[in-house]
């Protein structure tokens, strides 16, 4: 069970790290696109450090599982948040913005796995 841990929490760390570093710096096309559809560059550059804070509890909490289930958590619920944000905009109904909207979804199941399998481990 150990490894299946140590594997998903790098996996989701590598994701929160990527979705999160563009945000918090609010540079690239994702954080232009927040801000088009109404959210403050603020509350995006916080989302950003919450994904990038949760990468590092991620790695550390493969040593330390208690903050690797909890960063799983952190970003289940940052994932959560985005699904609501997605269906608000209706990209779950537009053919364009699916695909993207999706990832959230994956993601939200990916982070309760990697709680689920970090508390399994200890």
């Amino acid at each position: 069970m150990y490894i299946a841990a140590v594997i998903l929490s790098a996996l989701l760390a590598l994701f929160s790290l990527a979705a999160g570093a563009p945000k918090a710096q609010l540079k690239g096309s994702v954080p232009d696109g927040l801000v088009a559809k109404g959210l403050s560059s603020g509350l995006i550059r916080i989302i950003g450090l919450a994904e990038v804070a949760a990468a590092v509890g991620l790695v550390v909490g493969i040593w330390w599982q208690p903050l690797g289930i909890a960063a799983a958590i952190g970003v289940a619920v940052v994932m959560i948040g985005a699904v609501r944000y997605h269906a608000k905009w209706g990209d779950y109904a537009d053919n364009e913005a699916r695909g993207a909207a999706t990832a959230p979804i994956i993601f939200t199941l990916v982070a309760l796995a990697t709680a689920l399998t970090l508390a399994a481990s200890q």
